[in-house]
C-alpha cells in the first residue's frame, strides 16, 4: 500500500467514524433532586470536635507555660 492509498483510507475511516458518533442518541437529562428542607439539626460530630479543640488548646496553653 502506498502513501496515497493510506491517506485516502484514513480519511474515509475518519469520516465514517464521525458519522457513527453523530448518530448516537443523546443521554436523557439528569433528574432534578429537590433541596432538603431548611432547619435540619447540626450533627453531634461538630459538638464533639469543638470540645476536642477546646481541650487540645487548653492543654497546649498549659504546656507552653
Amino acid at each position: 500500500m502506498n502513501t496515497q492509498n493510506k491517506k485516502i483510507l484514513a480519511s474515509i475511516l475518519f469520516i465514517l467514524i464521525s458519522f457513527l458518533c453523530m448518530a448516537q442518541k443523546a443521554p436523557p437529562p439528569p433528574q432534578i433532586v429537590p433541596a432538603p428542607p431548611p432547619g435540619l439539626p447540626i450533627d453531634g460530630g461538630i459538638l464533639l470536635g469543638a470540645c476536642f479543640a477546646v481541650f487540645y488548646g487548653a492543654k497546649k496553653l498549659l504546656n507552653n507555660k
